[in-house]
């Protein structure tokens, strides 16, 4: 599971014209499920993302999580980041998760968050979005779940 993660002033998504979440200060989120992704990953994804400390203290530096500022999360499902541009010129998506797995474990990261009393908007599963938003430094990190675990600390 990867996770492009942007601390952002304001973000939203349109579905044909129609805003369908709109966040203020907070952070954009653009989630790739993979194919071997699990409920455990959307686990340790949810606690990082509620808990990273990205945002800026009374004196500037980053220090505050987004628990502490009571920020809000615009969630976007983004098949795009299993994508592989290895060979050719066309990405290849075989690593992508089918269409009905994926949408379960998003909707699962995404009632984590909530369950962490963060507001979360979203975009709609599978369809085709415009994501507008004012990214906040910028910062942006990318998050792989995966790969994160497996590291020995």
């Amino acid at each position: 599971m990867k996770v492009v993660l942007q601390r952002v002033k304001e973000a939203s998504v349109k579905v044909q014209d129609k805003v369908t979440g709109k966040i203020k200060r907070g952070v954009c989120l653009l989630v790739g499920i993979e194919k071997g992704d699990s409920e455990k990953d959307a686990q340790y994804l949810a606690q990082k993302i509620v808990e990273l400390r990205i945002f800026p203290d009374k004196e500037g530096k980053m220090n505050l999580s987004l628990l502490e500022i009571k920020g809000k999360v615009l969630a976007v499902s983004q098949f795009t980041l299993a994508g592989s541009l290895r060979k050719g010129r066309r990405p290849s998506f075989d690593r992508a998760e089918n269409p009905e797995r994926a949408e379960r474990l998003f909707d699962y990261l995404v009632g984590l968050i909530r369950q962490r009393g963060i507001k979360v908007e979203t975009g709609i599963f599978r369809a085709l979005m415009e994501v507008y938003l004012i990214n906040d430094g910028p910062v942006t990190f990318i998050l792989e779940a995966r790969k994160a675990q497996d590291v020995k600390h």
